[in-house]
């Protein structure tokens, strides 16, 4: 029988299924293999083909490992709490609950259909109440925690509380507020219950604090900046503001040196480990005070001084301005009259930016000046203070030094405002300090450092700093404490209720909270989050719980943990599973994911760690960024009048330059080698049911552009549709042949039917011309051996290195050179059904049993040894040359020796025509090389 696609794939899925054979199990015999899938979100939107390329990848890799003898774990699960449910629920009173479950039907569906060998018994989603139960479980580890910077690890709350009882804070090192206060033990003694909490809560590491956040007031919500784009919402394009707020944080930059240093010790990509290092942002420097000028000083300000952070403390004679970030908490203190709606007028204006826009525009100047100044603490000069939106209040102190002969900004900034720009080298030496500052150019105009190298000037700068308690020498990070609450409905509720507007903690036996039931999905009249609607919806009947919800990010920091061990309802896995599957050998997702989810793992495991709950310090060793899919799409175009008005006359591609067009997007889906299907086309868009179309030999041919894939452009593909004219394991291999995985590349279906007639070439070579499975027992042959052991180590190489689309087109040269040998040996097609078997799992399954083996033992049969034996050449194909031209060659062995090279030849019946029944008069024989007769 023919290769019927259709029947055999879903006959194997639900073999598979049923028989749960990628069930993982523990089994100290093999040695594990952890492969993981970054979880998808279930929008409703389903699976197009660009989706599953990261997934077919994986599979093939878990499918071979397991060939080669590991125990493999290769879970999936869903990231289901998100935006885009609670949006649909906004518009149409839908619980987000039901639309998500109805999501993950399609992509359950979908993923199965194409044939992945996950452990669906494994199954995770982030909005099950028990699996956030073990999210809000990690939270309270966290704010019941504090960094040590003696032993540089988080540590239980409660070895602080010892520290304070009994030395106070003074020598405490720890990772907290900026407003930390000194105290002693008699000072802790005497505090209230209340009292030690408000301290306490400057050290945990999940803590509250006033923040400056994108506000989204369409969305009712605060956005993470990968959510905002030029100052609007990725969801819904809304404006988009900064705005301070009371947000719950997670104290990620305690664990600044550690992530930074971990990058050194795992295989990723060096542009996402770059990404991370620039993101974490690691610059060594000096904090100094600049004190504010006595007239500035009023009762709201609680402090006499700015402190600024700056890597280049030598320059610090040549501060021209001082400039506070907008949002900065001193600028309205500091802000006289007269400055005072020039400065407001300013401040709304930045509002309207992101933090990542501000960070972006490197070349717009603007700013407002306060009308106050202050004191430079080396030199005593009077320096006026600014705002300006390129500072932001949460990098550093929330305030620079500008000094404009030494930095391109600065100098653009003085030069805009009319400031005074202050030389402090001549120009040759500033100009090689600032390019390198290892250059030794010698500083001339300051009493400190008059004279001396760059290497002398910076720690003499900085002894003198600490000496006169105006700085010191400082270690600065730009990454700052991530902002950890929502205020949204579909995310996991925070277990914290409030107490005399202090937060406390439920009971870990309360666990999970889960999210209350409410009338709408929008905040209140008085703009409290949705969960403010709840009724009834207290802490022991009188306590408020919180009502913003966790980020997105919060569900998916820790779950490869719980796929280990996904049904423990005692602990979020158990000691003995994390033991065996310790982390994750093998990650796959995008590179987008590299300052959130990424940064956020790695932060949430290297707690679990230091807490002793988890072995490894990284969770992922090796981490694959697949490329994007990209849309092709098709256009057809519409002639426009003189007016510019579309009329209702298309023409083909190839004519439109003889007309004035427009472009417009079509389905794709209803093009084919680039000609169009007009009558689907007059369906599609039925404006154009009598339109008059310009063919080119009849036909209707579209432009095509690469762009990306996306509803609006019609360029969208559904794998369904594809799977159901080719099958699961064409697509598979065709998306694995489009190119490298890392790389980008396009989608073009015209390319499929090439590998949908090689699987069925490669059905043919088990059957007869009558399409009866027949082959054959007798011994392979040499040539048969050959073409086998090529594609057994090339298809090895391939895989071991994720170059999956180059064993695509090997194993379409081995099932050529086979079917030109007439190949049906049983031991050669068996071994070539396990080669190919992770690339088209269900094809070679069905193989596998005809060729007499039991079913479903394909998946954990042992991947055939290559034998280098096979491919070593033991003949030589020889040109016989005829007075001095080439008429034939002759494969003889590479063992003969040239007197018996030249007795084959002469005897051979092709040569003996081209002699002519001639005796040679000379026969030259370079061994290896030719043959040459001269006659």
């Amino acid at each position: 029988m023919d290769y019927q696609f259709k029947d055999i794939e879903k006959k194997w899925q639900g073999f598979w299924a049923k028989n749960q054979t990628f069930k993982a199990e523990k089994n100290a015999e093999k040695p594990k293999f952890y492969i993981l899938d970054m979880f998808p979100y279930p929008s409703g939107a389903g699976l197009h083909v660009g989706h599953p390329l990261g997934y077919i990848a994986s599979d093939i890799f878990s499918r071979y490992k397991r060939l080669k003898g590991y125990n493999v774990l290769h879970p999936m699960g869903y990231d289901s709490f998100g935006l885009p449910a609670e949006q649909y629920a906004i518009q149409t009173g839908q619980h987000p609950a039901i639309t998500t479950e109805t999501n993950i039907n399609t992509y359950r569906r979908q993923l199965d259909q194409i044939g992945f060998s996950f452990d669906w018994s494994r199954e995770v989603r982030t909005s099950d109440p028990e699996y956030y139960k073990w999210t809000q479980w990690i939270f309270m580890q966290l704010f019941n925690s504090w960094y040590n910077l003696e032993t540089d690890q988080a540590e239980d709350i409660t070895t602080l509380v010892e520290k304070f009882g009994t030395d106070g804070n003074e020598g405490v090192k720890a990772v907290c507020d900026e407003d930390v206060k000194t105290f002693l033990p008699s000072d802790w003694a005497t505090m209230s219950f209340e009292d030690k909490q408000v301290e306490l809560l400057k050290y945990r590491l999940t803590y509250l604090k006033e923040s400056t956040v994108n506000w989204c007031p369409a969305l009712g919500t605060v956005l993470a900046n990968d959510e905002v784009k030029d100052g609007y919402s990725e969801r819904g394009s809304h404006p988009v503001e900064q705005k301070k707020m009371m947000q719950w944080s997670m104290r990620i930059s305690a664990y600044a040196e550690r992530l930074l240093q971990g990058l050194n010790s795992i295989d990723w990509p060096e542009p996402v480990k770059e990404m991370q290092r620039n993101w974490i942002g690691k610059s060594v420097g000096a904090s100094v005070r600049f004190t504010i000028e006595q007239s500035a000083l009023t009762a709201a300000i609680n402090t006499d001084y700015i402190e600024v952070f700056t890597t280049r403390v030598d320059t610090i004679f040549g501060v021209s301005y001082l400039v506070l970030a907008p949002e900065h908490e001193l600028v309205a203190s500091l802000t006289t009259s007269a400055q005072q709606q020039e400065v407001l007028n300013y401040i709304a204006q930045t509002r309207k930016k992101s933090e990542l826009d501000r960070m972006a525009d490197t070349k717009t100047v603007s700013g407002a000046f306060t009308g106050s100044f202050v004191i430079n603490p080396v030199s005593g000069e009077r320096v006026p203070l600014w705002i300006a939106d390129y500072v932001l209040a949460g990098y550093g102190t929330g305030a620079v030094m500008g000094v404009p002969s030494g930095d391109p900004r600065d100098w653009a900034f003085a030069t805009h405002f009319k400031l005074p720009i202050v030389q402090i080298l001549d120009a040759q030496q500033n100009l090689d300090t600032q390019a390198d500052p290892t250059k030794e150019g010698k500083y001339i105009n300051s009493d400190f450092i008059n004279g001396m190298a760059y290497s002398e000037a910076i720690p003499t700068l900085n002894a003198w700093l600490e000496e006169e308690n105006v700085g010191k020498a400082k270690i600065n990070y730009r990454m700052r404490d991530a902002v950890f609450g929502r205020q949204r409905y579909w995310g996991e509720p925070i277990p914290v209720y409030f107490k005399n507007g202090l937060p406390y903690l439920i009971k870990e036996e309360e666990l999970p909270l889960m999210l209350p039931e409410i009338d709408k999905y929008l905040p209140t009249e008085t703009g409290e989050p949705p969960l403010g609607r709840a009724e009834k919806w207290t802490y022991a009947q009188h306590y408020e719980y919180e009502l913003s919800t966790m980020p997105g990010w919060a569900g998916s920091s820790w779950y490869w943990y719980r796929y280990m061990d996904a049904h423990n309802k005692h602990e979020f896995a158990s000691k003995e599973a994390i033991d065996y599957w310790k982390d994750v050998d093998l990650y796959i997702g995008g590179a987008e994911h590299a300052t959130g989810h990424l940064l956020y793992s790695r932060f949430w495991n290297k707690f679990l760690k230091d807490l002793g709950h988890v072995q490894q310090e990284e969770p992922f060793k090796k981490l694959i960024n697949q490329g994007m899919i990209q849309g092709r799409s098709n256009f057809v175009y519409r002639v426009v009048d003189e007016q510019g008005r579309g009329t209702n006359t298309l023409v083909s591609y190839g004519l439109k330059n003889q007309y004035k067009t427009s472009a417009l997007h079509v389905d794709v889906n209803i093009v084919e080698n680039e000609i169009l299907n007009i009558p689907q086309f007059k369906l599609f868009r039925s404006e154009f049911q009598d339109a008059e179309f310009i063919l080119e030999n009849g036909k209707y041919i579209c432009g095509v552009e690469v762009e990306k894939m996306s509803k609006s452009k019609f360029n969208v593909v559904n794998p369904d549709v594809l799977i159901e004219s080719y099958g699961a394991d064409t697509l598979r291999m065709y998306e694995m042949f489009l190119g490298p995985l890392e790389q980008s590349k396009p989608w073009n279906t015209n390319g499929i039917e090439g590998v949908f007639k090689f699987l069925r070439k490669f059905w043919r070579l088990f059957h007869n011309d009558q399409w009866q499975f027949t082959v054959s027992a007798q011994e392979p042959t040499k040539a048969e051996l050959k073409a086998l052991h090529k594609i057994i180590k090339k298809v090895q190489d391939d895989v071991e290195r994720f170059s999956f689309n180059t064993s695509v087109s090997s194993f379409m040269i081995a099932v050529n050179e086979l079917t030109d040998l007439k190949c049906n040996n049983k031991s050669i097609l068996t071994d070539l059904t396990v080669v190919l078997s992770p690339y088209a799992p269900h094809i070679c399954e069905e193989l596998w049993t005809l060729l007499g083996k039991e079913a479903g033992s394909l998946s954990y049969t042992a991947y055939p040894v290559f034998n280098p034996n096979h491919l070593v050449e033991d003949e030589f194909s020889y040109p016989i040359s005829v007075n001095g031209k080439t008429r034939l060659n002759l494969s003889l062995s590479s063992t003969m020796e040239a007197a018996e090279i030249e007795v084959v030849v002469l005897a051979n019946e092709q040569v003996q025509k081209y002699l002519d029944g001639k005796t040679p008069k000379k026969v030259i024989v370079v061994k290896g090389r030719i043959v040459n007769l001269v006659v």
